[in-house]
């Protein structure tokens, strides 16, 4: 199957991978055809790439790393309960969320055992919901990667719950952000981000003596923003002033921002955000953090479309753990424009003179995507 940017897919092709809602429930499923007017209210709910179905790369799957049960529970608790404090901002007297902390470790328990079952797997989530509600899907990702961090850095059982929860939790104090600051598609004024930065001080306060909620964990919602230079908010602590847990989160929340959809702007390209985190290595990010966080994503999606520095043109159809910025290539159409009968594969990682020059929105020839044979998934 090939990854796409909506504004190259046509009328007539099929989807591949389930898109879902804000709730975590399907939206469109797998094999539906899709219309100019599906096109449409995808792009306008803010769904950049999806895949489709084709024959001659039907081989090419990208692996769910978590169950659709998983993330649908994730984000139903996380919606519920954000919602919940929302109300609750308005009402005096403490508000007690024990069983709410409950909840959220049972959802812990799934994403760890998800993610466990996977291990040494590269991961990429495509984002491929509608964005009306980025806060509850932007939550669930961190807690996602964070959890796979602590995998691969081979913490115990319940240091992975207490950074997941804090993962998952590191942005609740946004719901004490008036909604109109929190979705201002222009530029902040000096006030307004003053009350945006205060998110993380007001997360602490909401979950600093929940009986079921541990104390690192709020400190994570406190400190996710903080840079290891000093330059972060709210104290401007840094290096080891700054706890390991929220350092995890603090880099994977700016890598899912970067590479989701915002009001503001388009998302970036794995490889972009990458190269954006790269560029605050040992000031604003710990250099080893981010190289596992490179070592365990998929920087160029499985199926993308792809031009070499050959003038040929593929798509990425297998990853390479040791050099994942060197993946495999299946070349459908060679540099003098013709579309081969029978593609090859090419391993950057064995052809270091051969490079990725384009990727993403490239205009192949049309004659590359053959939807004459359904994929069977």
């Amino acid at each position: 199957m090939l990854f796409m940017p909506i504004n190259m897919c046509q009328p007539g092709m099929r989807l591949a991978k389930n898109i879902y809602n804000d709730d975590g429930m399907v939206l469109l499923a797998v094999n539906v055809e899709l219309t100019q007017r599906l096109l449409d209210r995808l792009f306008s709910y803010g769904i950049d790439y999806i895949y489709i179905e084709d024959a001659r790369t039907n081989d090419i799957i990208q692996p769910d790393v978590i169950q659709d049960e998983t993330r649908t529970k994730a984000v139903m608790e996380i919606r519920n309960t954000f919602k919940k404090v929302m109300e609750d901002s308005n009402k005096r007297g403490a508000v007690n969320y024990y069983d709410i902390g409950r909840n959220f470790r049972d959802v812990m328990k799934m994403i760890i055992d998800d993610l466990s079952a996977h291990d040494g797997a590269m991961v990429m989530l495509n984002n491929m919901n509608v964005k009306d509600n980025y806060l509850f899907q932007h939550s669930v990702n961190v807690s996602i990667y964070a959890i796979m961090l602590g995998i691969s850095y081979g913490y115990s059982r319940e240091k992975l719950e207490t950074l997941g929860l804090g993962a998952l939790l590191h942005d609740i104090g946004k719901t004490k952000v008036p909604l109109g600051i929190l979705r201002k598609p222009s530029q902040l004024t000096p006030d307004e981000f003053t009350e945006m930065k205060n998110h993380t001080t007001y997360g602490f306060n909401l979950l600093k003596d929940e009986p079921n909620i541990p104390l690192l964990s709020a400190h994570c919602a406190l400190q996710h923003h903080e840079r290891i230079n000093g330059s972060g908010y709210p104290r401007g602590i840094q290096g080891g002033e700054i706890n390991e847990f929220a350092r995890w989160i603090g880099l994977v929340d700016s890598y899912d921002a970067m590479t989701t959809t915002r009001v503001y702007r388009r998302p970036l390209l794995p490889h972009e955000a990458m190269e954006q985190l790269f560029a605050g290595s040992g000031t604003m990010y710990d250099q080893s953090q981010i190289a596992l966080f490179r070592d365990k994503i998929a920087i160029y999606p499985l199926g993308i479309t792809v031009r070499l520095n050959t003038g040929e043109y593929g798509i990425v159809s297998k990853l390479n753990m040791s050099v994942p910025h060197r993946p495999t290539i299946r070349v459908l159409q060679n540099e003098a424009g013709t579309v081969l009968k029978e593609p090859y594969e090419i391993d950057l990682s064995n052809k270091l003179s051969i490079l990725i020059s384009e990727i993403g929105e490239i205009k192949v020839n049309d004659s590359i995507l053959d939807t004459s044979m359904p994929t069977i998934l």
